[in-house]
């Protein structure tokens, strides 16, 4: 028998009990299809976490101060250390922040109670508001000249120029703090960083520290950093010592995680779990090709009987049966394949987004049914061709 019969009779074997042949190639066509499946999703939504990791995201680095007591410990920016922090390469803004804590703010000097509320205030430089990305929806934000002078100006959020009425600014709209009053310069309609911001009112820096100094035990003074794209990571090694040369240990660099990072754990986690899914549905597969060819192997033992008297010898009759079962398993791959890819275009087009499936996904995926056919047959395909045939004609 030449390479063509045993194809010939292995694809008519197939195709005697299609039924059969089909709840039989199932679980291959399940596994490989997990495979294929697992393998582009992976790759998709790798790809998207690029996207997702937006530019603001990477490019932002938090610096805070660890001390515990910053009346005791000191301040821990002090004057030039921002200006030192700038001048590092990959800097494109950066500014101190902090809470100033829950204060009373009212529109009158002595406002009733029930007309004073109890808001947070910010402390922050003007370089900390560029970070912020703010949007104005009136006026416009204090600047270095503002906090150079201690100015007692203030910006409020919208939600915040609701609840006092602040409409229109150029009237010298004013909010007492503690009593003390701030003329209201700007008022925000939206932030790309740090939306605690819109419901709180924003102070300069310089101002805060003349009316109510450093902040107490577990409000930390921060320095927020925005970046170049890609330099995140270089700046955050750099900014403990240019802040504070003299007590690196003192301050704690928040950096972005690295997208390179991120996109392999994503992977790996994915791949981990899905592949032994992928693994279990064709252990399956492999066992039911098994099952059906051994079973089959036992319903024709008089065909294969009348086969080894006509002359075909043992190794024929194994070649046979693998050939069925190489058959099942690619026409498995096959499916599974096809399935796997539209399983995945199917998920990234509900998504709205842009499908990967890598060719080295796809190609190997259908050899990896037939493979798994051959394996499932072995035992089945061994186990007919020891079959003697006067043993198989008196049956």
């Amino acid at each position: 028998m030449d390479v063509r019969d045993l194809c010939a009779e292995a694809l008519a074997g197939v195709l005697q009990r299609p039924g059969r042949s089909m709840l039989t190639a199932l679980g291959t066509l399940l596994g490989v299809a997990t495979f294929v499946t697992v393998l582009g999703l992976t790759a998709t939504t790798s790809g998207q976490i690029s996207k997702q990791f937006t530019e603001l995201s990477a490019t932002e680095v938090t610096v805070e101060d660890t001390a515990s007591d910053v009346e005791l410990a000191g301040d821990p920016f002090p004057a030039g250390a921002i200006e030192r922090l700038r001048a590092v390469d990959g800097v494109v803004m950066a500014g101190v922040w902090w809470s100033a804590g829950q204060r009373s703010v009212s529109r009158l000097p002595a406002a009733e109670p029930a007309r004073i509320d109890r808001l947070p205030v910010v402390s922050v430089s003007p370089g900390a508001v560029a970070v912020a990305h703010p949007e104005l929806a009136a006026g416009r934000l204090f600047d270095d000249f503002h906090n150079r002078r201690a100015e007692r100006v203030a910006v409020v959020g919208s939600a915040v120029a609701a609840r006092f009425g602040i409409d229109q600014l150029d009237g010298r709209m004013a909010v007492f703090i503690d009593g003390v009053p701030f003329t209201v310069v700007g008022v925000l309609s939206k932030v790309e960083r740090h939306a605690e911001l819109m419901l709180s009112v924003l102070v300069p820096e310089q101002t805060v520290r003349q009316l109510w100094g450093l902040p107490g035990r577990g409000e930390p003074l921060r320095v927020t950093v925005e970046t170049r794209l890609g330099a995140a990571q270089a700046v955050a090694a750099q900014a403990a010592v240019a802040l504070r040369p003299d007590a690196t240990e003192r301050l704690k660099v928040i950096a972005p995680p690295d997208p390179r990072s991120l996109r392999e754990a994503v992977s790996t986690d994915l791949n981990t779990l899905f592949l032994v899914l992928a693994a279990i549905c064709l252990v399956i597969g492999a066992v039911g090709i098994a099952n059906t060819t051994f079973v089959s192997v036992l319903e024709r033992v008089p065909e294969i009987g009348l086969r080894r008297a006509l002359g075909a010898r043992g190794v024929h009759i194994a070649a046979q049966f693998l050939g069925e079962s190489a058959v099942l398993g690619s026409l498995g791959g096959l499916v599974g394949t096809c399935l796997g890819i539209a399983t995945v275009s199917g998920i990234a087009a509900m998504r709205e987004w842009t499908a990967v499936v890598e060719p080295w996904t796809t190609l190997p995926a259908p050899l990896l049914g037939t493979v798994t056919g051959l394996l499932a047959g072995l035992y089945p395909a061994l186990r007919a061709s020891r079959i003697q045939p006067i043993d198989a004609l008196q049956r």
